[in-house]
């Protein structure tokens, strides 16, 4: 994929830097630009909103009135004339955010070579017909520009265009022969394009005769193909990119076109699409692939044996089907295939990741290119031995999570590759920790979660010098952890939880954004959280055995944490008023302490909160009355098993989002209140928290490298029940055990 990248970007670099050749420099003195189209221009700009001063030197003052300098224009130095605009509004890691018309007043530009006006915000305008007078436009790209409506047909008489790219907006063709006329293009990218009932598209396509790249994901193509005789014999001789994905392609779309329309094809991609059957052999075929996939479809059987002709592929991504086998159980299949099922020596890419294999398929220990290989969530069970990795030295990534795989390998194994990401999750490497990890120096992310290992985590983990993402969880790690200076220690993720780690929480661990901590033995107190920079996003130190008042500094801690639980420990005192100057808070968790006092007025502050749970704890008072109209995102409130008394606030029925509501086991007196059923969301069947709280699935949040899983107590037939997945379903109001009177509303 970046390979392609730089490829197209070489070539729109070439075709600048061409038509620089071209061009000469205008002398100060010298006006080169033609008067109309210079006004031309400023009309356009006028339209411009333009925050960020893209259009800075364009005006009409002396030193500004030669256009051939503006940023973003070029001119001919034969003639004079606009032959280049280029105004792409897109940021390596965004857009600038820039708003226009399409103003008639470019009518003006005849002579144009290139236009880019991509990632600008037209407000949903639909491309006006003008473009199709551009007759000497050789390069069009309007991508993500929020554009509607039909595409023109009078793009057909662009006969001299090279490249089109009108992808990411909101358009359908109506009528694809009207482009099929553009016999000079070599690029097509019509992504998210509706093809209205084109049945006959394959049949237009293959009128390109100079296509090297034709994308069409997402454009709703028929399954089915019309007139199939006219072009089973078509042809793209040119063809070396093909990306079908995001089609719904059913099984009743044949493949007998694809293997016949072009010879010179380098990169097929048919994910996310709705095909089923045995893998085609036909794609053996294909002796200069280098990319495929068949992500995401209904796949099953094995690889067929043809690929093993595939001498050029690098990249194979066949994850998420049903594949299964088969297996080689004879000698006989591996003397002609010795790469095993079909896997060429020269792959470099392997996903074949969330299907039904039961073993690893024969010869990948024999890729001795690998450096990317995903076999997760599948149902392994084989043993990894040395031998098994000794040939795949250039291996940076590993995934062969969620499987049962044993990993048989000695304390001092010094494994031949250097790995940049190992995620080993659900497999067997314990009991003891695996010591050839520490040979891993570019090792970057570990997850060794639910592995069965028993033992005493080592300290030379924690000197690893590109660590920065380390899962541990659900084992049986016991021990403490030294207090090691924290510049060794470099910002990222650390989840310890689920293990019997025991011993106060060194210093250092608080420099990492997201700390787990939970379900472990750790004791002491946490007031030297104050001496540790700002900078964490997530902090989770619940089910310990951790005790004192809370630190009274939370505005140096943070200003962006967003999960906060330090539930079931034995921490004491008040809450802290700081507390409630952490206002992006999403989920607090205090829940089974012995906190005492009232809830700080500062917690107002938390607008952005869905989960407030501070129950099983001694506090008093009122329940406060900013609670509605002040953390109005809430979804669960529990205050239960504390002293709160007085009537239950009005205002507590503002919280039309709530899900949740346990004000059980206290001493709030009065009557119910009757406006309760502002509680909509409580009769919604599909709500969902996803557009307001930037969770995935309701109680699933991210942060900077790492997402928390949420939870819930509900107290039901006088047991605590947890509830951890599918949260979003969870919806009750209980109110028991109080000094409530009156009738129920």
């Amino acid at each position: 994929m970046e390979i392609n990248r730089f490829i197209k970007l070489l070539s729109v670099l070439m075709f600048v830097l061409s038509l620089c050749m071209k061009l000469t420099s205008v002398s100060a003195t010298e006006v080169r630009c033609i008067e109309r189209e210079r006004q031309s221009l400023l009309k356009f700009k006028h339209d411009f909103v333009d925050e960020y001063g893209l259009l800075s030197s364009w005006g009409s003052e002396e030193v500004q009135k030669e256009c051939c300098k503006w940023e973003g224009v070029l001119c001919s130095n034969r003639t004079g004339h606009v032959v280049f605009l280029h105004l792409d509004a897109s940021l390596p890691f965004g857009r600038l955010h820039l708003k226009a018309k399409l103003s008639p007043s470019l009518l003006e530009l005849q002579y144009l070579n290139y236009l880019d006006l991509s990632h600008i915000d037209f407000g949903g305008s639909e491309i006006p017909k003008f473009f199709g007078s551009f007759m000497k436009l050789r390069y069009l790209r309007l991508i993500d520009s929020n554009l509607t409506g039909e595409v023109p047909c009078e793009f057909g008489n662009l006969r001299n265009l090279h490249t089109l790219d009108l992808g990411y907006n909101d358009l359908r063709i109506n009528n694809l022969e009207c482009l099929s006329h553009l016999s000079s293009l070599s690029y097509l990218g019509l992504t998210g394009v509706n093809f209205v009932n084109q049945t006959s598209w394959l049949h237009y396509i293959t009128r390109f005769p100079f296509l090297k790249e034709l994308d069409l994901r997402d454009c709703q193509l028929p399954s089915s193909v019309s007139s199939f005789d006219i072009f089973t014999n078509s042809s793209l001789f040119y063809l070396s990119i093909l990306d079908l994905s995001s089609n719904d392609l059913t099984s009743s779309f044949t493949f007998h076109w694809l293997f016949n329309i072009s010879a010179s094809l380098t990169k097929i991609d048919l994910s996310y699409n709705q095909l089923e059957g045995p893998i085609p052999d036909g794609f053996g075929e294909l002796i200069f692939l280098e990319e495929l996939s068949l992500k995401n479809n209904k796949f099953h059987g094995g690889i067929p044996k043809s690929f093993g002709n595939l001498s050029h592929l690098y990249s194979l991504d066949i994850s998420y089907n049903e594949l299964n086998g088969p297996l080689p159980d004879n000698k006989k299949l591996n003397e002609f295939h010795p790469q095993g099922l079909g896997l060429p020596s020269s792959l470099r890419r392997l996903d074949l990741s969330s299907n039904k294999f039961k073993r690893l398929p024969e010869g990948i220990e024999k890729l001795s290119e690998l450096r990317v290989l995903v076999m997760a969530s599948n149902l392994l069970d084989d043993t990894i031995t040395e031998s098994y990795l000794s040939n795949l030295a250039n291996l940076t990534f590993l995934d062969l999570s969620f499987n049962s795989l044993v990993f048989n390998l000695s304390s001092d194994w010094i494994p031949p590759f250097q790995m940049q990401e190992m995620q080993l999750s659900r497999n067997h490497l314990g009991p003891h920790f695996p010591n050839w990890i520490r040979t891993q120096n570019s090792l970057g992310q570990l997850d060794i979660s639910f592995a069965g290992i028993s033992d005493v985590l080592p300290d030379w983990l924690w000197n690893m010098p590109s660590l920065k993402y380390l899962v541990l969880s659900h084992n049986n790690i016991r021990g403490q952890i030294p207090n090691l200076p924290s510049n060794l220690v470099p910002l990222g993720t650390v989840d310890l939880s689920y293990n019997k780690l025991s011993g106060p929480i060194p210093l250092f661990l608080f420099h990492y954004r997201n700390l787990q901590l939970s379900n472990n033995m750790f004791s002491g107190s946490i007031l030297h959280l104050c001496t540790i920079p700002k900078g964490i996003s997530m902090l989770d130190l619940s089910y310990n055995q951790l005790a004192g008042e809370l630190p009274n500094c939370w505005m140096n801690i943070s200003d962006h944490l967003i999960i906060l639980d330090l539930a079931n420990n034995n921490f004491s005192g008040k809450i802290p008023l700081t507390l409630g100057t952490l206002d992006q808070l999403l989920v607090l968790h205090l829940r089974k302490n012995n906190f005492v006092g009232e809830l700080p007025s500062t917690m107002r502050n938390f607008s952005r909160l869905i989960m407030l749970d501070v129950g099983d704890n001694k506090l008093t008072g009122n329940v406060p009355a900013w609670i509605g109209t002040h953390l109005t995102s809430l979804k669960f409130l529990i205050l239960r098993f504390n002293e709160f008394d007085g009537i239950m606030p009005s205002t507590i029925c503002r919280l039309n989002n709530i899900h949740l509501l346990d004000l059980a086991r206290n001493n709030i007196s009065g009557r119910i209140s009757r406006c309760l059923n502002n509680f909509t969301d409580l009769v919604q069947k599909n709500s969902s928290s996803i557009k307001d709280t930037g969770s995935l699935e309701f109680n699933f949040f991210y942060a900077p490298d790492d997402f928390y899983l949420d939870n819930t107590f509900v107290q039901w037939k006088g047991q605590d029940l947890e509830f951890r997945k599918l949260l979003r379903h969870l919806k009750g109001i209980d109110l028991s055990s109080n000094k409530l009177v009156g009738t129920i509303p």
